[in-house]
Order: C-alpha cells, then structure tokens, then sequence
C-alpha cells in the first residue's frame, strides 16, 4: 500500500511539474508580449495605451490542491502591478480582470461539482462569458487618466468568498 501511495504521489509530483511549466511558459510570454507593448505605445503619436491582463481569483483565494495555477496567477498580478507603475509616466494604463467561474469548456466540471476547501465535492455556479466580455470592455473605455487596477468578476453565488 505505501509503494502505491508513493507512487501515486510521484505522478502528482510529475503531473503537478508539468502544469507548472506551461503556466509559467504562459506568463513568461505574456511578460515579453507586454514589454513589446509598452515599446509601441511609448513610441506611438498620441502616445500611451491600456493593457487588460486575464488574472484569476486564485490568485487571492485558490483551491484545493491548484498551486502550479495558483502561483502563475500570482505572477500575473505582480505583472499587473509592475507594468502599472513602470507605465505611469507613458501613459500606459495596467489593469487585470479576476474571472471566477465563467462559463465556458474549461469550466464544465465545475457546475457539476468540484472540491472544496473543507474536502467535499460541491457543484458551483457559473456565469455567462459575456458578462466578463461587458467588464473588460467597461475597463478599455477608461480614458488613459483613470484605471481599474483589479476587477473581480464572478457568480454571485461562488463559494470564494469565505473559501480561505
């Protein structure tokens, strides 16, 4: 039993590696895409731009057993906070998104029932991608002297807040 309980933990251990690294590809292209960015809009006439990041409410309050996702999300926020105060004098504005359980492919789980922070498997509400869409939208119509730094968008009935 121990042998397969090891076992069991080294494929976790692979499997928990090899998601790690493809968030972290994620954001490390995302850093270069950004600096690539800021390049045109310092250049540009009028210059100045907005950068929207995708963050995630895991990144404030995970869940269970989620931290190769959970630590990249946390990169993406200080990415959010650096490029933010970097861009300030170019008028470059910075700000995130924190979706939480938009419905879509990556979310279908979820709505028949995912693990708690307590252990059990509860299913959770969704919301419909198009309100994120409206909120993303709500924050790119900002003129470039006003910026929404983080926005949280999720069901209101999700279970995060009082998750951790």
């Amino acid at each position: 039993m121990i042998a397969l309980l090891r076992k069991r933990e080294r494929t976790n251990d692979a499997r928990s590696g090899r998601i790690a690294l493809r968030e972290l590809a994620g954001l490390v292209e995302r850093v270069i895409e950004e600096q690539h960015a800021i390049r045109l809009m310092k250049s540009q006439d009028p210059r100045g731009g907005r950068i929207i990041n995708n963050g995630s409410v895991s990144a404030h309050t995970p869940r269970p057993m989620s931290a190769p996702y959970t630590a990249t999300k946390h990169g993406s926020t200080g990415l959010t906070k650096s490029v933010s105060l970097d861009g300030r004098e170019f008028d470059i504005a910075c700000g995130q998104i924190d979706i939480g359980n938009a419905a879509t492919e990556l979310t279908e789980t979820i709505s028949k029932g995912t693990r708690q922070a307590d252990g059990s498997v509860r299913p959770e509400p969704t919301i419909d991608p198009d309100y994120v869409g409206e909120a993303v939208v709500q924050m790119a119509r900002l003129p470039l002297t006003a910026n929404v730094l983080f926005m949280t968008i999720m069901a209101t009935r999700m279970p995060l807040v009082g998750r951790g």
